[in-house]
């Protein structure tokens, strides 16, 4: 499957974007730690990954808390190793529903997560959850609109 994964490090001058490889990733600890390693002095990194524009999660290390993690369609998530390791963090609370495997049987699933997790960012909860529901609204057009409220939709755009 197709993916899209970002990662954002905030600086005293903004935001540094760069592209991540989720192929070494083997777990959310993984992850974290590449995420801290990718900002000094304990200051924030954020992960953004969608997938196939069927699903978007954003992830949020600040120094050395625990990770928060969003995911808006954690059944679509389920069916993508990515997706899985989104949804193994604490707090998250999805059981998969019993579907067979063809996607068309599938409803989309209500997010999951922190949803307060960019709301000192810029995004407030009601609007990342309103882009979850935004009708015609794609996963990478969520993740554009979180970019322009951080200030640098056009260093996320040129990963693209």
């Amino acid at each position: 499957m197709a993916y899209f994964a970002a990662l954002l490090a905030r600086s005293g001058s903004g935001w540094t974007v760069s592209d991540l490889d989720l192929d070494e990733v083997e777990d959310l600890d993984s992850l974290t730690e590449i995420m801290r390693e990718s900002v000094e002095d304990d200051e924030t990194a954020l992960l953004l990954l969608e997938q196939e524009d069927s699903w978007f999660g954003v992830v949020r290390v600040d120094g050395e808390d625990d990770p928060r993690v969003f995911v808006s369609d954690p059944s679509a998530a389920a069916r993508s190793a990515y997706g899985e390791i989104l949804l193994s963090a604490e707090g998250i609370d999805y059981e998969e529903d019993e579907y067979d495997d063809e996607e068309e049987s599938r409803p989309p699933s209500a997010p999951v997560g922190d949803s307060e997790l960019l709301a000192d960012l810029g995004t407030s909860e009601a609007e990342l959850l309103g882009m979850v529901n935004e009708d015609g609204l794609l996963p990478t057009d969520a993740l554009d609109r979180i970019a322009a409220k951080l200030g640098c939709a056009e260093e996320l755009e040129s990963l693209r």
